[in-house]
């Protein structure tokens, strides 16, 4: 992906797609075409610090999956590798999980390619249609590319719980419900 593209995805990432799940708004922006989105919550490997990071996602046989885009060298893929223990916010629930780098080629291939699909049209950036490679050909382009497994071991803090930001689009609409009222009285 070019450095301009990454950027982007970057601001957006940090400035709209985390806040909104944070906000519990994330079931509203997730499709067919926008892709689908999970937010993981990962501790510095050096700092200790919580960190917010969208991926795509795929579901399969009860784990999540993701890939990381950047390669090893992605700060949250290293992060992850030294605190594998989680939180990942979906957009419909959020799970505490503990991740692992899935090495079984087949589980690679399969989950990678359904990755690429329900990325949307992000699944295009890494020069292929995910519908119509060939195993052969996305063997070879994904050989450098880690695939992790989240398996599920409990709940995590939702939108909705102390460390969410429900709250606030709650308070904002009874404000402008009761600022309504006092304009039509």
């Amino acid at each position: 992906m070019p450095p301009l593209m990454r950027r982007i995805f970057w601001f957006l990432n940090k400035y709209f797609m985390v806040p909104m799940f944070r906000l519990g708004l994330g079931p509203l922006l997730v499709n067919p075409l926008a892709g689908y989105i999970m937010v993981m919550k990962t501790i510095g490997r050096k700092s200790g610090k919580t960190y917010f990071t969208p991926v795509n996602y795929a579901i399969h046989k009860g784990n999540i999956y993701c890939i990381s885009g950047g390669r090893r060298t992605s700060d949250w893929f290293r992060n992850l590798l030294a605190h594998p223990e989680i939180e990942i916010i979906l957009p419909g629930v959020a799970l505490f999980a503990r991740a692992e780098e899935v090495s079984e080629p087949e589980e690679k291939l399969t989950l990678t390619r359904q990755i690429f699909i329900n990325a949307g049209f992000a699944g295009f950036f890494e020069g292929f249609n995910p519908r119509q490679i060939s195993d052969e050909e996305l063997q070879g382009k994904i050989a450098d590319l880690p695939l992790l497994r989240f398996q599920p071991i409990g709940l995590g803090n939702g939108a909705a719980d102390p460390a969410g930001w429900a709250w606030i689009w709650a308070i904002v609409i009874t404000i402008l419900v009761i600022w309504g009222l006092v304009v039509v009285i």
